[in-house]
C-alpha cells in the first residue's frame, strides 16, 4: 500500500495528539495497538500516514516543522510520545477569516493567540501546496465556530482533488449543497464534528440507546462539560457555539426512543477552567421511568484527556478517506461519517454504524 499523505489545518492540541500518536505507533505489530480501534484498516496501518503540509495562524508555530510546532504554546495536551521526528512539513501561515475569536488575544499568556505577521495565502496558494505535496487528505482542526474558514479550506480541497475530513461542528458533509459538490467532483468527504473514542457524546448516546432498548422512558437529561484547553477558551465566546450545540444535542436526540422537548435536554460546553488544561470533565444526568412508571435517575462523571481521546478516531478517519479515494468514491462516506462523527449526513445507532463501517472497510 502507498503512504497516506495528510495535510492539516490548525496545529492545536488535537493535531498534537494525532502527530504524536502516529509517531507512537510507527513500530510494533497488532499486539501493540492499545488505544486503536483498528491496527490494520483496509491494508493501511498508522505507520503509513505521512504529514506533508500544515497551516496555522499563531506566530509560535508558523515557520516551524510540524513535529516541533505541535509542542508550542498555547498547546497544553499530554506529551505521551518521547520522540516525534521532524516531518519535513513546515507550518505555513493560514487564512484568518473567522478562524479565531478576538477575545483569544486577551487570554492569559499561555493561552493567548499571537497572530503571525506573514501574508495570508489565497485559495490558489493553498491549492498549489496541496497539489505540490501530493496530499491525499486535508484534515480540518480549526476552532469551533470557524464557518468561513472551514468553507474556504473545503473549497481548496475540492479544487485540489483532496479528500476532506471535517473534525469540527461546521456542517459540510451534512450540508446537502456541499455534499453534492464533493459527490459530483468524485472527492471523498467525512464529517461533521469528530466523536471522541470514549468521550461525553458516545457515552451519552450509548446510554440513551440503552434506555430505549430496555424500555426505560427518558424524561430529561443534561450533559455539562468543563475544560481548560484553548477549545474551551474559544467556546467561552457563546456566539461561536450555535453549530456545536446543534451537533452535540442531535447526536443524543437521534438515538432516543422519542425526541425530548428542548426544555428537557441540555447538552453543551459549560465552562472554561484554566487549570484543567486538556483534561475534560463531563457531568451527565439522565432521569426516567422504569416498570410501572417508577422513577429512576443516573449520574455519571467522566474525566478524559480531551485531545488524545479524538486522535485514535482521526487516524481511522484518515485511512477511511484514503480507502474511499482508492476506490474512486466521492461525496460523503456515510459509514465512516456515521460512526466517527456527531453530526453525519445520516444518523443511526452506533452498533448499526459499526456494522456498516466494518462492511465498508472489507470493501
Amino acid at each position: 500500500m502507498s503512504d497516506i499523505r495528510v495535510a492539516i489545518v490548525g496545529v492545536g492540541n488535537c493535531a498534537s495528539s494525532l502527530v504524536q500518536g502516529v509517531a507512537h505507533y510507527q513500530n510494533g505489530g497488532a499486539n501493540d495497538q492499545i488505544g486503536l480501534m483498528h491496527w490494520d484498516l483496509g491494508g493501511y496501518r498508522p505507520k503509513d500516514i505521512r504529514f506533508v503540509a500544515a497551516w496555522d495562524v499563531d506566530r509560535r508555530k508558523v515557520g516551524r516543522d510540524l513535529g516541533e510546532a505541535i509542542f508550542a504554546k498555547p498547546n497544553c495536551t499530554a506529551v505521551f510520545c518521547d520522540h516525534v521526528p521532524a516531518s519535513g512539513a513546515e507550518v505555513r501561515m493560514g487564512r484568518l477569516l473567522d478562524g479565531y475569536s478576538d477575545h483569544m488575544e486577551d487570554a492569559p499568556d499561555d493561552r493567548t493567540f499571537l497572530v503571525a505577521e506573514e501574508a495570508q495565502p489565497d485559495k490558489a496558494d493553498i491549492v498549489r501546496t496541496l497539489r505540490d505535496t501530493g496530499a491525499d487528505v486535508l484534515l480540518n482542526y480549526l476552532p469551533v465556530g470557524s464557518q468561513e474558514a472551514t468553507e474556504f479550506y473545503a473549497e481548496c480541497a475540492l479544487e485540489a482533488g483532496v479528500a476532506f475530513v471535517n473534525n469540527i461542528p461546521v456542517f459540510i458533509a451534512s450540508n446537502e449543497s456541499w455534499a453534492r459538490r464533493f459527490e459530483a467532483a468524485g472527492i471523498p468527504l467525512i464529517g461533521d464534528d469528530i466523536k471522541a473514542q470514549l468521550g461525553a457524546t458516545i457515552v451519552h448516546r450509548v446510554l440513551t440507546d440503552l434506555f430505549a432498548k430496555r424500555g426505560v422512558k427518558l424524561d430529561r437529561t443534561y450533559q455539562l462539560n468543563t475544560g481548560g484547553n484553548t477549545d474551551f477558551l474559544n467556546m467561552s465566546n457563546r456566539s461561536r457555539l450555535k453549530s456545536k450545540k446543534i451537533s452535540k444535542t442531535e447526536a443524543v436526540q437521534s438515538v432516543a426512543e422519542h425526541r425530548l422537548e428542548p426544555e428537557n435536554i441540555h447538552i453543551g460546553p459549560s465552562d472554561y477552567v484554566a487549570w484543567q488544561n486538556d483534561n475534560k470533565v463531563c457531568f451527565l444526568r439522565m432521569e426516567g421511568q422504569l416498570f410501572g412508571g417508577v422513577p429512576m435517575n443516573l449520574e455519571l462523571r467522566l474525566s478524559v484527556e480531551d485531545s488524545p481521546n479524538s486522535a485514535g478516531v482521526a487516524i481511522d478517519m484518515i485511512r477511511c478517506a484514503k480507502l474511499a479515494k482508492d476506490r474512486g468514491l466521492g461525496g460523503p462516506i456515510h459509514p465512516a461519517s456515521a460512526y466517527f462523527c456527531k453530526h453525519p449526513p445520516r444518523q443511526t445507532t452506533d452498533d448499526l454504524a459499526h456494522e456498516e463501517l466494518e462492511r465498508f472497510i472489507r470493501g
